[in-house]
């Protein structure tokens, strides 16, 4: 056994390697993906910003504020803050980079968050998020789209039959002015029921009370007033629309009251995934409407919709449901001998060029790189012996049956073609036996025909 180094990853932090990595990877690029059929543009903004980026963004009472940012002060004697979230940032991009009159844009971006928390399964000190905004657009159809589109991801992924999306509305300020006001009258008769934290809230920000974990603060929760009898009438167009439209995405969804967001520019839309399969942190992607933050960045009034989603609880749906990406089995290619290293190394940059996942060990005789391309489970090996190059060929071993054939190449011994030879070579052999399956395996399946 390898010795194991005193320095290990700091407490909230960890690596990403191997079916870990192939997860997070696979994560990022079907979300960046299906992204992009939805019209939505890649951005990526500093991982450290100016720290009223975030507190005016997230609110300086928040608890991410208050309590769990990386905040420090650098050798210019600016605070600065490694970002605990995306959308206050891309908010700050959208005005310094000039775009505010450019709008409706769409963004998408990925990457590092810093939150200073008490580690847990799937929720780190760094973590990983999705986010997806889409600025300057008003109307309901656009909260559906971006549902939509994180819908889509999900099934991308394979991981939607285990979540649950449930939707909310916030309405407009004149119906949250009046929810607020019976809120505050609801909390005030059971405020010796509440905990400290939500006794403080009641006075600033009662909507986040009803989003608190506590315990006994949940059972007060659980008999408070809705929003529903207050809101305008241009609040239930907005929730009607919005919920109409979700129905033409195709997209299922329940609604809950208890969803919430707590500062002042939240507005309408408010929405969670969530699932039963990580245990209590259930929410793997959630967002809303907020229609000031923009404004807050020195911005005109932009209203805007978007969601963030956990890149690592992602990835533990997908081990869950048993969707990890299988690891590449490149096709081995192996020189008999070091005289025929040279056309062997042309042989691997064809297959590279191609397309074909292809490598060949550094150093060992034949039967040592054999031993080495089994334990790298590699269904095809390409042999590249003084014999077969006499006659013009190599021969392609079958690693899954030990079954091996030559393969013929032009006079100039252009390894150029050695692909397409190789499919053809399959097809000769018969395509609905294992061995076309195992060249399909190795990649060969996405070159065109020889």
């Amino acid at each position: 056994m390898a010795p194991q180094s005193k320095l290990q990853p700091v407490r909230g932090t960890h690596d990403l390697i191997g079916a870990g990595f192939r997860r997070h990877h696979r994560v990022v690029e079907t979300a960046r993906r299906i992204a992009a059929l939805y019209g939505f543009e890649e951005w990526a903004t500093p991982i450290f910003e100016d720290t009223r980026v975030f507190a005016r963004g997230l609110g300086e009472t928040s608890d991410v504020v208050a309590k769990e940012m990386y905040s420090f002060e650098d050798r210019g004697g600016e605070s600065v803050t490694l970002r605990p979230e995306f959308t206050a940032g891309l908010c700050r991009a959208l005005v310094s980079n000039g775009l505010t009159q450019s709008v409706p844009l769409k963004v998408f971006a990925s990457g590092p968050v810093f939150r200073y928390e008490r580690p847990q399964a799937g929720r780190q000190r760094q973590f990983h998020q999705l986010d997806i905004e889409v600025f300057g657009a008003a109307e309901p159809l656009a909260d559906a789209e971006v549902i939509a589109c994180g819908w889509h991801i999900l099934r991308e992924l394979g991981v939607a039959d285990g979540v649950v999306l449930d939707v909310n509305t916030l309405g407009d300020a004149p119906s949250r002015d009046a929810y607020r006001a019976d809120l505050v009258g609801f909390f005030r008769a059971r405020e010796a029921e509440l905990g400290e934290d939500s006794k403080r809230r009641l006075e600033k920000n009662p909507l986040r009370i009803l989003d608190s974990k506590d315990a006994g603060d949940r059972r007060v929760v659980a008999d408070a007033p809705t929003i529903e009898p207050h809101l305008t009438a241009e609040a239930r167009a907005f929730w009607d629309a919005l919920r109409r439209h979700l129905g033409a995405f195709g997209v299922p969804f329940r609604e809950n009251p208890r969803i919430v967001r707590g500062l002042d520019y939240y507005s309408h839309t408010a929405f969670e995934f969530v699932t039963d399969r990580l245990g209590a942190q259930g929410t793997v992607m959630g967002g809303g409407r907020y229609n000031g933050l923009v404004e807050e960045m020195g911005g005109p009034p932009t209203p805007s919709v978007g969601w963030g989603a956990g890149i690592e609880r992602l990835a533990m749906l997908m081990e869950a449901a048993g969707a990890t990406p299988e690891a590449a089995q490149p096709v081995h290619v192996m020189p008999v001998s070091e005289a025929e290293e040279p056309a062997a190394l042309a042989a691997l940059q064809a297959l590279r060029a191609a397309g074909v996942s292809a490598e060949m060990a550094y150093r060992g005789n034949l039967k040592r790189r054999m031993e080495r391309a089994n334990k790298a489970r590699a269904t095809l090996a390409v042999i590249v012996g003084a014999e077969e190059l006499a006659r013009g060929a190599v021969r392609v071993r079958d690693l899954d049956h030990a079954r091996q054939f030559d393969v013929v190449l032009p006079e100039a011994l252009r390894f150029e073609v050695l692909a397409g030879l190789l499919r053809r070579a399959a097809a000769e052999a018969g395509a609905a036996d294992r061995l076309a399956l195992a060249i399909a395996t190795a990649g060969l399946d996405t070159l065109p025909p020889a």
